[in-house]
């Protein structure tokens, strides 16, 4: 039986990595084959000079940065397809829309960003945790990184997720809820997707 892939998307502190272990976990106890995956990959030559210029070590501009993103998840292609067709159903902490819309946030062509895309596994189900910036800031008031100190952008960020989750069909959920409220709702729309 071949797999899926089922993608978190959100502004940062939105919760995508707490529900998709969670998700993971529930597959798991249901006897499913779940596998959790998470984009950047900064164990990857490519993810390494990410983390780079994302502490600022590097000054690279928007479409080099989404290039360099776009080029992590092409570094896991293969494993990502040997996986899925292996059954596994991969819970991914950021994927494809990611780069549309933190590139669109920066004024870069969304076609151009999602067509440079198309040779990867596609989502099964993509998955919106909607919170606003404020919130995002105060889940996180330190240690923030380039992206995530500037406001302005994470909201532009927010509108490309919410115009990519109405023209795609995706589930959207509000992440300001408490997390096991969100995590029901996770999990009812991974069994409809599944």
């Amino acid at each position: 039986m071949r797999g899926h892939l089922i993608a978190f998307e959100g502004l940062d502190q939105s919760g995508k990595q707490t529900q998709a272990e969670l998700l993971r976990d529930f597959l798991k106890e249901q006897g499913r084959k779940a596998r959790l995956v998470s984009f950047p990959d900064y164990g990857t030559s490519i993810g390494e000079e990410i983390a780079r210029a994302l502490s600022n070590e590097r000054d690279y501009g928007p479409d080099v940065m989404q290039l360099l993103y776009v080029a992590n998840r092409y570094e896991k292609k293969s494993d990502l397809e040997r996986w899925i067709e292996g059954g596994l159903i991969l819970v991914s902490d950021r994927y494809t829309a990611s780069s549309v819309a933190y590139g669109e946030a920066f004024g870069l062509d969304p076609a151009w960003l999602t067509d440079m895309q198309r040779f990867l596994p596609p989502a099964t189900l993509t998955i919106l945790l909607d919170i606003a910036p404020d919130t995002a800031v105060k889940r996180k008031s330190v240690d923030r990184d380039r992206y995530e100190r500037d406001l302005a952008m994470q909201a532009r960020v927010r509108e490309s997720y919410h115009r990519q989750a109405q023209s795609q069909g995706w589930v959207v959920l509000d992440g300001e809820r408490a997390k096991d409220a969100i995590a029901a709702d996770v999990v009812e729309a991974a069994l409809r997707a599944l």
